[in-house]
């Protein structure tokens, strides 16, 4: 397990509980030059509004990536090629879903969970490697409610919670997100 990475905050929450807003917060705090990274995809109407709000709330001076896979590998170009004050992955529960959904239908929880650490550790290792670059991470906490009724639900619901303690476990910082108060954990 690699060392606490002091320059990653973890925010993770329920959905609605006011992570993204206050991430974009803090990431404005840091700077003007913003990298958000977008793991979404638009794959219906309703999706498309959501992410049209979000981008509207952004400040003019961010600018976004769209990387709904292999983010490690879109990223670090561009880290080497320009200077920002802050990165912001909006959100880690997309991009599993994302990796999730490209694995064959009969896939179990440790095939998928090694497909998304595949993909996450060299996330990782870039933030490891831009340690004055302050980096967020946003992600929904999906083990609180009901039980999915279908086995697709259930496996993301494992794989997730186990990608969200990775990051909880490498990042220097994590949030709770209740009700719109960030309620620091680590």
């Amino acid at each position: 397990m690699r060392q606490d990475l002091e320059n990653l905050t973890f925010i993770l929450g329920g959905a609605r509980s006011g992570k993204s807003t206050w991430v974009e917060k803090l990431a404005s705090a840091a700077g003007e030059k913003v990298l958000y990274i977008a793991t979404s995809e638009i794959l219906d109407e309703e999706m498309r509004r959501r992410i049209q709000r979000h981008q509207e709330r952004r400040p003019a001076s961010w600018q976004t990536l769209e990387a709904p896979g292999q983010i490690a590998s879109v990223l670090q170009p561009r880290l080497n090629s320009s200077d920002y004050d802050a990165c912001v992955l909006d959100c880690l529960s997309l991009w599993t879903s994302n990796i999730i959904l490209r694995l064959p239908e009969d896939c179990d929880e440790g095939t998928a969970w090694a497909a998304v650490q595949a993909e996450m550790d060299p996330l990782l290792d870039v933030i490891q490697r831009h340690p004055d670059l302050p980096c967020f991470m946003v992600s929904n906490e999906t083990g609180m409610g009901i039980v999915p009724a279908y086995p697709l639900g259930r496996l993301y619901r494992d794989v997730l919670g186990r990608a969200n303690q990775h990051a909880a476990a490498c990042a220097g910082s994590v949030y709770w997100m209740a009700a719109g108060i960030p309620v620091k954990i680590k």
